[in-house]
């Protein structure tokens, strides 16, 4: 690999005795990674479906290595959303900042939502996510993984860090940045990424990253902690920037992580930093399995508050339409109807306490229950995968290896005759070994497909 000679020698700087042996492990394999969404399976669980040959990655409890052979996004598990499939280093910021159900989150630089789709599951349903990522398109991936993931309690948000910190100051209990960076740490796994550093290197992230970490520390709340990460080496983007926040902001100080096998110090000699950067961590592709990385937890000093800087939205609906009421009646789930925002002919349950969003760029807030269409309801591919098998009135549960899974998510029609279910006609959820997979209409023994175009089996 033709690697940048500015690179090779601020890495032999970095390294030192070790630089030859980061050199070699570009010969090695690329590496895989598949988390599991704790959301939907618990691991254990999984591991007794699961297909594939899958290797526990140490320091992630539901990541596993798995061979390349295996092609997990092309298994109906996938989308079944029962796992993600992520880079190993890259599954390590959202492990390391602890997340409990019922706080509120922002994963500030979010897409693809490799990130999110974990915060979201550590949040179990409670409390509030909102995902940001300043590019439209990459937002609408984001946005498609956290529905896959079944999250509804989250808002997906395209706006600059500015922005957002006007609409939530002290708001956050936990904030995680990935910063944008110069992708130095993934220059093994994709090199196209080296043409794309020599254009913009470390300097110019290392500013549009000091935009972006002071306007979230205003979001955050006192008492509330936050992981700043990138995937590069280089230390202006890394304990420099980490030394940037101290610095500018005093409130904030470094939470020590805890060195799992494999993990390196922060390196605050080198860097010119002080000592309190020791406490950050620095993966390496010649000491773990998988790409480079740098992880940082800070705290905001003060005591946590519950109800700081509050947002309640009151629903926009006076009486609650009867083509929602009767499709509920399907559904073995209380939904808190003061939650229920009608915007045209579509139907959301947004999270009271994410208050207004009249101002900013978004793509969704809540969970989209559907669309009133002519005096009937239609349920949406979000509402079916934010649903447990067993808290819909009528399934129709294939097995995985039931040829008639593929079908359905290429969209056709299928025939369902063989099949017992608790209504001989109309809605139907469609589920693989349990886990649902979308909606369908049941119509003399044969299932019209419902399941969404844009998701579906290429």
């Amino acid at each position: 690999m033709n690697l940048p000679k500015q690179f090779t020698d601020s890495m032999k700087v970095l390294l030192k005795d070790e630089y030859e042996d980061y050199i070699k492990s570009f010969e090695e394999p690329r590496i895989y990674g598949l988390r599991v969404n704790t959301s939907k399976i618990s691991v254990e669980d999984f591991l007794k479906i699961s297909p594939f040959k899958l290797r526990q990655i140490p320091w992630i409890e539901n990541g596993f290595f798995y061979s390349e052979d295996d092609r997990p996004a092309k298994h109906p598990y996938y989308f079944a959303g029962l796992y993600y499939l992520q880079e190993p280093s890259a599954m390590t910021p959202a492990n390391l900042l602890p997340v409990t159900p019922g706080e509120r989150v922002l994963d500030l630089c979010a897409a693809p939502g490799g990130k999110s789709t974990e915060l979201a599951a550590k949040l179990a349903g409670e409390g509030l996510l909102v995902s940001n990522d300043i590019s439209a398109t990459r937002a609408k991936a984001l946005l498609k993984n956290l529905e896959l993931f079944g999250i509804s309690n989250m808002a997906v948000v395209c706006e600059m860090p500015q922005k957002l910190a006007e609409y939530f100051p002290e708001y956050f209990d936990k904030i995680l940045i990935d910063a944008p960076c110069s992708g130095e740490g993934m220059f093994r796994k994709d090199n196209k990424l080296i043409k794309a550093w020599l254009s913009n290197g470390p300097e110019f992230y290392s500013n549009l990253q000091k935009t972006i970490v002071t306007e979230a520390v205003k979001m955050l709340k006192p008492g509330g902690l936050m992981i700043y990460s990138t995937c590069t080496f280089s230390m202006c983007e890394d304990e420099q920037q980490i030394q940037y926040i101290l610095d500018q902001c005093p409130e904030m100080s470094v939470v020590p992580l805890e060195k799992k096998e494999g993990f390196c110090d922060g390196m605050y000699e080198l860097a010119g930093t002080s000592k309190e950067t020791k406490g950050c961590v620095r993966l390496f592709p010649h000491k773990i399995e998988g790409e480079g990385h740098f992880v940082a937890l800070l705290k905001k000093d003060g005591e946590l508050k519950e109800d700081l800087n509050g947002k309640r939205l009151e629903s926009n609906v006076k009486k609650v339409p009867e083509e929602i009421t009767e499709f509920l009646k399907h559904i073995y789930r209380d939904y808190n109807m003061d939650e229920l925002q009608i915007f045209d002919t579509r139907a959301y349950i947004v999270p009271k306490e994410l208050g207004s969003l009249k101002g900013l760029k978004y793509l969704r807030t809540g969970l989209l229950l559907g669309e009133i269409k002519k005096n009937r309801f239609e349920p949406s591919q979000a509402l079916a995968m934010s649903l447990k098998m067993n808290e819909f009135d009528s399934v129709i549960d294939l097995n995985v290896d039931d040829a008639r899974v593929i079908k359905y998510l290429k969209g056709e029609t299928i025939d369902v005759d063989d099949i017992q279910t608790a209504r001989d006609s109309g809605w139907q959820l469609v589920c693989v070994d349990g886990c649902p997979l979308g909606f369908g209409k049941l119509v003399n023994g044969t299932l019209k497909n419902k399941y969404l175009s844009g998701w579906r089996w290429q």
